[in-house]
């Protein structure tokens, strides 16, 4: 890292970790208002937060009315504000999942493989607060571990990484530094959250939303070479302050295509019926650089 990158990483640090400090007086459901105001009427304007959700809407939505665009640019980082506090307030988040009930189809297939030691991929994207899904498993004793990718702010990472850490471990980097770590832990019959939903440079051109997205396979190539699960679960907000914990039937094992199909056609269900809750800020429909040909069939 260049010398004026450091001092800009440590400049912001200081600005977000005081910031954070500040919102920790509060009580939650203050600190929870408070952050998503601050990320959407001065964060987000300042990082033209904007500009990418009308844009990404304009690709995917062409036709949507321009009062229901400008109410998702202010409720899009008002969502990540949220999530982004409630990361940081471990003891007061846990406490407000604990009595959520898990719903879904795939609810009793999840507690089949924690009795049967079977690994799990459980798979979500950046909806509703993505982490919930852990935070509520680990409350039930199951063994769950989250892949993250770490931030470009180092300064940044190492308290975001503590703070995800409060809800519960093992967490391993995306990349080599946790490859083995994060195999070892799937293989013992651990359960691993993914986030999916982010442009893979060399991703495998699948659809999402309507529209081409570098999507990677990972997840589904780690859940045939271990015989895991692939479950799709979701953390959605309530108007109440709750969550919904939704968890989705399996999707079947097949080709690391078609079973990321089935994931990257699960969020997109979601998202278009929480469109205020994924994060329309992601640059998801981004060119190629170099497409990931599909895998050919075996025979």
């Amino acid at each position: 890292m260049r010398g004026r990158d450091t001092v800009i990483h440590w400049l912001s640090d200081r600005l977000i970790r005081a910031a954070i400090w500040l919102m920790l007086r509060l009580p939650f459901d203050a600190r929870r208002r408070v952050a998503g105001w601050l990320m959407s009427r001065l964060v987000a304007p300042l990082g033209d937060y904007g500009a990418r959700i009308r844009s990404n809407l304009a690709l995917v939505m062409p036709g949507m009315p321009e009062s229901e665009v400008a109410a998702l640019v202010r409720r899009v980082p008002e969502n990540l504000g949220r999530t982004l506090i409630e990361l940081y307030s471990a003891r007061d988040f846990i406490a407000r999942i604990r009595d959520e009930p898990l719903t879904g189809p795939g609810v009793e297939a999840l507690a089949e493989a924690h009795r049967t030691g079977r690994p799990v991929l459980l798979v979500t994207g950046h909806i509703g607060n993505y982490d919930a899904i852990r935070a509520a498993l680990i409350l039930r004793g199951y063994p769950v571990g989250g892949l993250y990718r770490p931030m470009d702010n180092p300064f940044f990472n190492r308290h975001y990484v503590a703070a995800i850490s409060a809800i519960g471990t093992p967490l391993f980097p995306r990349g080599r530094q946790g490859l083995g770590d994060m195999v070892r832990f799937l293989r013992s019959g651990g359960m691993l959250g993914v986030v999916l939903d982010q442009h893979m440079g060399d991703g495998a051109a699948l659809t999402f939303m309507g529209h081409e997205a570098l999507t990677a396979l990972s997840a589904a190539e780690l859940a045939l070479r271990y015989d895991a699960l692939v479950v799709p679960t979701y953390g959605l907000r309530r108007a109440d302050g709750g969550f919904d914990l939704v968890v989705e039937a399996p999707v079947p094992h097949s080709t690391p295509e078609a079973m990321t199909q089935a994931l990257n056609d699960s969020l997109e269900a979601v998202v278009r019926t929480h469109m205020d809750q994924w994060l329309w800020t992601h640059r998801r429909w981004k060119a190629p650089r170099r497409a990931r040909p599909p895998t050919a069939p075996k025979g």
